[in-house]
C-alpha cells in the first residue's frame, strides 16, 4: 500500500521537478503562476522541506547513535550479561562525532562525495541481500508464512488492540523509509542533464528502495516468533528489536551472538551512510534558500568554497542536527516530537507544489522532458490526497491511555512550525522576499 501510494508524490514531483531543472523553464512558470496570485514564498514550501531535512538528519544519526549504544552493549555481555549501557550523554556524544564525521565528508570536493555515494549504494545492497539471506537461515526457529503475513501483534503494550489501528501506525514508518527521494532535486544543479537525470534518480530510489527493502523485513521477519519478548526492556539488548532478533538467531545456533553483533554492524555503515546523504541533501537545500533570500543570514549560507561546495551550509546543517537532538537530554517525548516534523513536515512540503500545479498553474503549466502527459493532474491530486491521509493518520495517539507523556505531539509540533512560518511571512519576509533566483538566462 505504501508503495503504491507512496509513488503517487515522487512521479507528481517528477512531472514538476523536469520543468523546474531548467532555468528558462523555471522562469515562465514563475511569471505565469504570479499573474494567477500564486504567492512566491510557497516556491519553497512554506520552509517545511529545510526543516524537515534537519530533522530526519537529527533522527537517523540519533539512531546511529543508539544503534552503537545497543552493540556496545551486546559486544560486552549484553542486558542479562553485565554489559555496558552507555548513558543518554554518551549518546548525545557519539550522535555529535558522526555529525562531526559527515560534515567533513561533505565539505570535501563532490568528486569525493560520488565516491562515497557509489560505495553506499553498493554496501546497501550487498548488506540488504546478506542480512535478508542470513539470519533466517541461521535462526533455529522460523515463523510460519500464515504469521508473517497475516499476524497483528496487540501484545504491543501499547494498549492497542484494533487490528485497523494497528495496520494505519505501522504506516508511519513505511512512509518514513520512503522519505527523502527529493534528494535528487536539490542536487540538480551538480548533476548533467538534471531536468531528466533528476527525475529518473527519484524514481529508481523509491523502486530500489520497494524490492530491496520488501525483501529485507521479509527476511527479518520469518526468523521472528515471540515480538513481545524482541520488545521487552529484559532481553539481552534492552528491548532493542532488530538487535535482538540478529542476536537470538545467531546465539540460538552457536551458542554466542557475534554473527548478530556483526550483523548489526552492517547496518550501522548503511544508517552512517544514509545519515552522510542527509547532510549534503540538507546543505544543498539550505543553500538554495539562502540564495533565494529566505533564511537568516543568507549572505553567509549561500557561499561556496573553491570545490564549489556550500560549505558554511553543510557545517550549519550539522548543528541544526545536533542541536536537534539535545531535547532528548530532558524528554523523549519532547524529542519525538520535533523528530516527527521528519515524516508530515517533508510530505507536506512535497504536496504543496503539487497541489499548485493541479489548481492554480493547471492550464499554464509547460511539461519538461520528463512528464506525464494526460495522467499528470490526476496522478497528483492522487499524492495530494495521499498526503492529506496520512497527516491526519499519523496525528493520531499511538499509545493508550493518552497522557501527557504518551500524547501524539506531532499535530502540535507541525502546527507550531507552520504558525512560526506564517508569521515571519506576515510580519517581515512578505515585504523583501521577491521569489527564487534563477542562475541561467532565458
Amino acid at each position: 500500500m505504501e508503495a503504491q501510494n507512496g509513488y503517487s508524490p515522487l512521479l507528481a514531483g517528477d512531472d514538476h521537478e523536469a520543468i523546474h531543472a531548467t532555468g528558462a523553464g523555471d522562469e515562465g512558470d514563475d511569471v505565469k503562476l504570479r499573474l494567477l496570485g500564486y504567492k512566491q514564498q510557497l516556491k519553497r514550501d512554506l520552509s517545511f522541506n529545510v526543516v524537515g531535512q534537519w530533522a530526519v538528519t537529527t533522527s537517523v544519526d540519533y539512531s546511529l547513535a543508539q544503534l552503537i549504544q545497543v552493540i556496545i552493549l551486546l559486544a560486552t555481555g549484553g542486558k542479562n550479561g553485565g554489559g555496558y549501557l552507555a548513558s543518554k550523554y554518551m549518546v548525545i556524544g557519539f550522535h555529535a562525532a558522526i555529525l562531526l564525521s559527515h560534515a567533513v565528508i561533505n565539505s570535501l570536493p563532490i568528486t569525493f562525495l560520488s565516491f562515497f555515494g557509489q560505495f553506499a549504494a553498493a554496501w546497501n545492497m550487498l548488506g540488504v541481500f546478506v542480512l535478508m539471506v542470513a539470519v533466517p537461515t541461521v535462526a533455529t526457529e522460523r515463523a510460519s508464512a500464515e504469521f508473517v503475513f497475516t499476524h497483528f501483534n496487540t501484545d504491543n503494550g501499547a494498549g492497542i488492540r484494533s487490528n485497523l489501528y494497528i495496520f494505519v501506525l505501522g504506516l508511519l514508518m513505511s512512509q518514513y523509509t520512503l522519505t527523502g527521494y527529493d534528494a535528487s532535486a536539490h542536487m540538480t544543479e551538480e548533476t548533467k542533464n538534471a531536468d531528466k537525470n533528476g527525475p529518473i534518480g527519484i524514481i529508481s530510489a523509491i523502486g530500489i528502495s520497494i524490492l530491496v527493502g520488501w525483501g529485507y523485513i521479509l527476511g527479518v521477519t520469518f526468523a521472528v516468533k515471540d515480538i513481545p519478548y524482541l520488545l521487552s526492556p529484559d532481553n539481552d539488548a534492552g528491548g532493542y528489536a532488530i538487535a535482538e532478533v540478529f542476536y537470538l538467531a545467531f546465539k540460538s545456533r552457536y551458542g554466542s551472538g557475534a554473527g548478530g553483533i556483526v550483523c548489526l554492524g552492517v547496518v550501522a555503515v548503511a544508517v552512517y551512510f544514509c545519515g552522510m546523504s542527509s547532510v549534503t541533501s540538507n546543505s544543498r537545500m539550505a543553500y538554495a534558500f539562502s540564495r533565494d533570500g529566505a533564511m537568516p543570514f543568507s549572505s553567509v549560507w549561500h557561499k561556496v568554497n573553491k570545490q564549489e561546495v556550500p560549505i558554511n551550509a553543510v557545517w550549519l546543517s550539522a548543528l541544526v542536527a545536533l542541536c536537534m537532538a539535545l531535547p532528548s537530554l530532558g524528554s523523549l517525548v519532547a524529542f519525538q516530537a520535533m523528530v516527527s516534523i521528519a515524516t508530515i513536515g517533508l510530505y507536506i512540503s512535497y504536496a504543496l507544489p503539487i497541489l499548485f500545479r493541479v489548481t492554480l498553474a493547471r492550464k499554464y503549466f509547460v511539461p519538461g522532458p520528463f512528464n506525464l502527459g494526460r495522467y499528470g493532474v490526476l496522478v497528483g491530486w492522487v499524492a495530494v490526497l495521499w498526503v492529506a491521509t496520512i497527516t491526519v493518520l499519523f496525528s493520531l495517539p499511538v499509545t493508550y491511555p493518552v497522557t501527557k507523556d504518551t500524547l501524539n505531539y506531532t499535530p502540535v509540533a507541525v502546527g507550531g512550525l507552520l504558525f512560526l512560518v506564517l508569521a515571519s511571512w506576515l510580519l517581515s519576509a512578505r515585504h523583501w522576499f521577491k521569489g527564487p533566483v534563477t542562475n541561467l538566462d532565458g
